[in-house]
């Protein structure tokens, strides 16, 4: 291969996996250098966000685990260990955002944030002196997000001392600031909660619920060219008993999953267009369930079921009769205790 020119090994290494590239950097200094460039960097991966490359990364006490899903028998495949390379106590580490194989992480028992590739293993300290990079769990929201200069950026909104402040990190200029947030006066109590940030097309979009039985619900919207937020409404779901939404970036499209009622669950997935929801299907209402087994959504899969994954991760389907998606997508957060699902690229933390 020493004898092509660079352009086809550009070509051929961009449709490799990371893991590969990571090797391929040894071979010698000229490819080290072009497998570092911004360029190649950006083409590997945007060819390597299909389904194929979908990783399910689960922490517990013990250890940490990257497992491949395999689509056919909605399982995981056998699992490699991976050693997080940050100081931790006990694994308490939580995934807060991911994006293009980075991930959000808070260190628990710091409140630090961190990006960290868990491919590569590199990893970034997000936190200051001066406390900016400090999480705050059930009082701060976080989203992860890049422009178009290809500058990966985190969106932190801190509620402290009843006043709301929002800052912006850059990966390029390792650098955060402060940008204004405004909102109502209300959100500022401690009985709203904030999902984390879901990225999709310019937007990074956030659900704030002051609960999930009755009260407010809002999705509360971040341009990131512009960098004002807005507040738009939940689709028209019933507000009386469970009421709670799960965005996800299909296509580069937004849909909500809302689950709503009590006894018996409904859940109806829904697109945004412009500032107005559209239903997109619905499903027949889920029986009772132990408390124990309910978990999110994290996939819609091509046969028409969708991946339930409960607090322990254990994975479960619930079985639809109509199949709108032509692959497997994951959601752009995962809530389980301690995991996310990513792909795997060689996006790199810092510049």
């Amino acid at each position: 291969m020493a004898d092509l020119p660079i352009e086809t090994i550009f070509e051929i290494l961009t449709r490799v996996p990371a893991k590969v590239v990571g090797r391929s950097r040894s071979v010698c200094k000229e490819w080290y250098a072009l497998l570092s460039t911004r360029d190649f960097i950006r083409v590997h991966c945007s060819r390597s966000l299909v389904s194929s490359n979908q990783r399910v990364l689960l922490i517990d006490d013990l250890t940490c685990s990257v497992h491949p899903i395999i689509f056919q028998s909605y399982d995981y495949g056998p699992r490699s260990i991976v050693t997080l390379p940050f100081d931790h106590q006990n694994n308490d580490v939580s995934i807060l955002s991911h994006l293009n194989g980075l991930l959000c992480v808070c260190l628990n028992h710091t409140n630090e944030l961190l990006l960290w590739n868990p491919t590569t293993t590199a990893f970034k300290r997000l936190s200051t002196p001066d406390s900016l990079g400090i999480y705050i769990n059930n009082l701060d929201a976080v989203g992860l997000y890049a422009d178009d200069a290809d500058d990966y950026k985190v969106l932190h909104i801190k509620r402290r001392c009843g006043v709301y402040e929002s800052y912006v990190y850059s990966r390029e200029l390792n650098f955060w600031r402060n940008i204004p947030f405004l909102t109502r006066q209300e959100y500022l109590s401690p009985n709203f909660y904030w999902s984390p940030g879901t990225f999709c097309g310019g937007t990074l979009y956030f659900t704030l619920c002051e609960c999930w039985v009755g009260g407010t619900n809002v999705v509360i919207c971040f341009d990131i060219n512009s960098e004002q937020f807005k507040e738009i409404s939940l689709p028209p779901v019933p507000s009386t008993g469970f009421v709670q939404g799960v965005l996800v970036n299909v296509k580069n499209e937004l849909h909500m999953f809302a689950t709503t009622g009590w006894f018996e669950i409904t859940i109806d997935l829904w697109t945004l267009k412009e500032d107005y929801w559209i239903k997109v299907l619905s499903c027949p209402p889920i029986p009772p369930i132990s408390l124990s087994l309910w978990g999110d959504i994290t996939h819609y899969v091509t046969n028409g079921n969708w991946f339930v994954m409960t607090k322990l991760g254990k994975l479960f389907t619930i079985e639809m009769d109509t199949k709108p998606f032509e692959i497997l997508y994951p959601v752009t957060w995962f809530r389980g205790y301690k995991g996310a699902v990513f792909v795997e690229t060689v996006v790199s933390p810092s510049i």
